[in-house]
């Protein structure tokens, strides 16, 4: 092999091989700065009361209906798919009410609203002990519990999974018929 041959050979494999260091720096670094999977927003928007039917005699007759808007905004480059989910209203710690959440994937960078009504079960509820304490204040008080498992797909090659957690205060006020919540969603990336 001739010496011209052999210097081409070695400046042809140096430029390569600094090609491919270069173009993995710049695939880490796009990585850590733009594409890193970031945590999925999770709102769950003011509670809204569906129906409310209150009949006190002959027998105490209650019906309530909740409607619970849940939005999730995916800020990344990859979809976030979340499996079937359920959730849960709770009158002082007892689950009165649940709702099927059916899974669904939330696209790259942008937002998907999920709304589910939930019939509180009104025999679970006149049987507790605080029911008649709270109808004469004329509030009654509940918690909802919604959690979503799910995975961040990007580009289908990165995958990580992931939970958001929805919990709210709702109260209902009996003479206005009418709902007021507070919520707290937080999201937790499994790396």
């Amino acid at each position: 092999m001739e010496a011209g041959s052999r210097k081409c050979l070695k400046i042809f494999a140096a430029v390569t091989g600094i090609f491919f260091i270069v173009t993995i720096v710049v695939l880490v670094v796009l990585f850590v700065t733009i594409l890193k999977p970031k945590d999925p927003s999770v709102f769950t928007e003011p509670v809204s009361l569906e129906g409310f039917e209150l009949v006190g005699f002959p027998v105490i007759k209650l019906n309530i209906s909740i409607r619970i808007l849940v939005t999730v905004k995916n800020p990344n480059y990859g979809g976030f798919k979340y499996e079937n989910s359920t959730a849960y209203i709770s009158y002082h710690g007892n689950v009165v009410a649940e709702a099927p959440i059916k899974d669904d994937t939330v696209p790259a960078r942008s937002t998907h609203n999920m709304t589910t009504v939930l019939s509180i079960l009104a025999d679970k509820l006149v049987t507790d002990s605080h029911f008649l304490g709270d109808m004469v204040v004329g509030v009654l008080n509940f918690t909802s519990e919604t959690t979503l498992h799910g995975k961040v797909n990007l580009w289908k090659i990165f995958k990580m999974k992931a939970a958001s957690y929805t919990d709210c205060n709702i109260s209902i006020t009996i003479g206005t018929q009418s709902a007021d919540s507070v919520c707290k969603s937080r999201v937790k990336l499994d790396k």
